[in-house]
């Protein structure tokens, strides 16, 4: 059986407890991202034999985070993905695609908008709709 646990931590002290995993010989199996209310969830995975533990951040979508590729450097393509799919601002990464990891037609797709905005986005829509009829 595999034993886990999720820890919150807030961005400022992201690479604190990264490091702490890395000198204890974990490794990074991935890094996940998700709507979470009006903002974002972003999970950091890591693993040694039979435990794992996760780093779960709960950032606003205006919020950056700071690179972890510097101490794991495959992280860098999830931050990347991350940056692509969900708009989420990664700072310092060691390599940096600039929003083009993906070839895709719209920019963070996945990114859901506030609540706040979507009466307007949907009255927005039915007068398109009634425009084109």
């Amino acid at each position: 059986m595999i034993d886990g646990e999720i820890m919150q931590v807030d961005p400022e002290s992201l690479i604190t407890e990264v490091l702490k995993l890395k000198h204890r010989d974990y490794r990074l199996i991935q890094i996940c991202a998700a709507n979470a209310g009006d903002g974002f969830d972003v999970t950091y995975s890591f693993g040694k034999e039979y435990k794992m533990v996760g780093l779960r951040l709960s950032i606003m979508p205006d919020d950056e985070i700071v690179s972890i590729s510097d101490i794991y450097a495959p992280a860098y393509l999830y931050e990347n993905e991350m940056h692509d799919l969900f708009g989420i601002t990664v700072k310092m990464m060691s390599m940096d695609y600039h929003g083009n990891l993906y070839r895709i037609k719209n920019r963070a797709p996945y990114r859901k908008e506030p609540a706040a905005s979507q009466p307007e986005k949907a009255a927005a829509q039915q007068s398109e709709r009634q425009e084109g009829k």
